[in-house]
Formats: structure tokens, sequence, C-alpha cells
């Protein structure tokens, strides 16, 4: 596989780059692990290598989001304005259970925690809302991007996020976990 210039990376998002992704088809089906540096290299991504994602959007008291700004130093979408938190299921027991969507809403908790210092006990899994899938495809770069089932936000914001805004105390109204949407 080609290399990709890590040069500009801290050694935290260097280590980031080893972590085991969950490969899946255009289903959601898992069909293997790779790592998240090979999951984002464009070459593959035109291959159709897909891999498992979310997005967590938090909303305060008086229904206002939570954004972030993406570091300078990710090697996809560099210094974006996006959701809440963003992040990979990894391959491993825990993170890979489907019921209820458990395994993605543990790694949620533990992506919160590292970057925004959310204790887990603070984001129970009962209470986060799983709505939906989403399979979308983003260069970033000319050697870098996303192919995905996940919720990003551009794409969420657009299709979804102003229609479950203006419904946050009955978004289960949106939920639905049969449906891929394609974007």
């Amino acid at each position: 596989m080609p290399e990709i210039n890590t040069h500009h990376l801290d050694e935290p998002q260097i280590q980031l780059l080893a972590e085991m992704c969950i490969l899946i088809d255009e289903n959601d089906n898992k069909i293997g692990a790779e790592t998240k540096k090979n999951c984002h290299l464009n070459e593959n991504i035109e291959k159709g290598l897909l891999h498992r994602a979310f997005s967590v959007f938090f909303f305060n008291t008086e229904n206002k989001l939570l954004l972030q700004q993406r570091s300078d130093a990710k090697i996809t979408f560099p210094g974006c304005f996006t959701n809440t938190c963003c992040s990979h299921p990894l391959s491993n027991p825990g993170e890979l259970e489907e019921d209820d969507a458990l395994g993605v809403k543990r790694a949620a908790q533990r992506r919160l925690k590292a970057e925004l210092g959310i204790p887990l006990e603070e984001v129970p899994s009962e209470e986060l809302n799983y709505l939906t899938r989403i399979h979308y495809k983003a260069q970033s770069d000319a050697a870098n991007g996303e192919i995905k089932i996940m919720s990003w936000f551009q794409i969420i914001a657009e299709a979804f996020l102003f229609k479950w805004w203006d419904k946050l105390n009955h978004s289960n109204q949106f939920v639905d976990h049969e449906e891929i949407y394609r974007m």
C-alpha cells in the first residue's frame, strides 16, 4: 500500500493511524479490519475499501449544538469545523458489538473522553441516541479521503440535522436502523 506523508503529524496522531478500523461491505456487514491510515488513502477508497465510523452531535439544554474545529494535525479535513465528535469504532470485541449499536456507542464514549475529557459515566450508552446510518465518500486532499458508513457533518447538516434539531425532544421518530442513506 502507498505511504502517506506524516511529517506534519504529532506522535499521538501517528499512533492513531495504526488503530484497526472495522471493514464493512456496502450493507454494513463486517468483512475484516484495516489500519485507519490505509482506510483513508484515496487509492484504497477508489477500490471500495469501506469502514465503519460515527458522528456525535451534543446539544445543551437550550438546544445549542457543540461544534469543534478539527486539529490541523489531522490527515483528513484538517482545520475544518465539524460535529461534536467523530471517529471510528475499532475492531475489538467491545466495539464490534452490534446489539443496540452498543459497539458504536462504546466507541463514541471512548472518543468523547479522549477528545473532550467527558467521563464515560456522564454519557451512559443508554442516553446516546443512535439514529441512522449514512454511506458517503469525500476527498480531503490528493492522498487522503473518506469512504465509510457514518454521519459526517456537512452531509448530515444538509440532509438531516435541521429536521432533527426542530424535534430534539422527539428524536425517536427519526430512528431508522435498517436504512443506509447513500450520499
